[in-house]
């Protein structure tokens, strides 16, 4: 099974896409991407549903967006797109728990932050060396490590936290269904 997360960003921030595949509790970054600054909105939809689309994935893709702020018309638009039944919102809080039903949920910064760590820690979480941004990734960790907020761009750190969230959720039964991989 494979989980898309999207994090939103246009101006001063990178929108960043990543995908993880997961593997029994094994969890692999298998894609990352970061969209140019001031990357329009529904070319950001196109490219999700480029990705959505390869056939690797078929019938085993679940796309987790950031709904906060600007995510929600995003959100919108993927629904049009035809992303209905494949798509779960997540708009990030400053809460202290997760609280949703269904494919809405709201879910604390530190929740997300905290699957990341947990997965790392546990050996549960794998980056593929040979992606682009793989250093860029690790980089962004190190930074949220060290400084325990995040630097400069934490875009691909939370495009990953999205989708390893969601992984990590199906443990629990949000009503997924198992693929053979990637």
């Amino acid at each position: 099974m494979f989980y898309v997360g999207l994090d939103l960003g246009q101006r001063r921030d990178f929108t960043a896409l990543a995908v993880v595949e997961r593997e029994g509790r094994e969890l692999t970054v298998r894609h990352l991407e970061r969209m140019e600054l001031g990357t329009a909105y529904p070319r950001v939809v196109e490219r999700v549903c480029a990705v959505l689309g390869d056939k690797r994935m078929a019938g085993g893709a679940r796309l987790v967006v950031d709904a906060t702020g600007v995510g929600a018309p995003v959100v919108d638009l993927l629904r049009a797109a035809g992303m209905v039944g494949k798509m779960t919102a997540v708009t990030i809080t400053g809460g202290e728990r997760a609280a949703g039903q269904g494919e809405r949920w709201r879910v604390p910064r530190g929740d997300l932050l905290a699957g990341i760590e947990v997965a790392l820690e546990a050996g549960e979480l794998k980056i593929c060396r040979g992606l682009k941004d793989a250093e860029r990734l690790v980089r962004e960790l190190e930074r949220m490590d060290a400084d325990g907020g995040g630097g400069e761009h934490d875009d691909l750190v939370f495009a990953v936290a999205l989708a390893v969230w969601r992984a990590r959720r199906a443990e629990v039964g949000l009503g997924v269904r198992a693929v053979l991989g990637f």
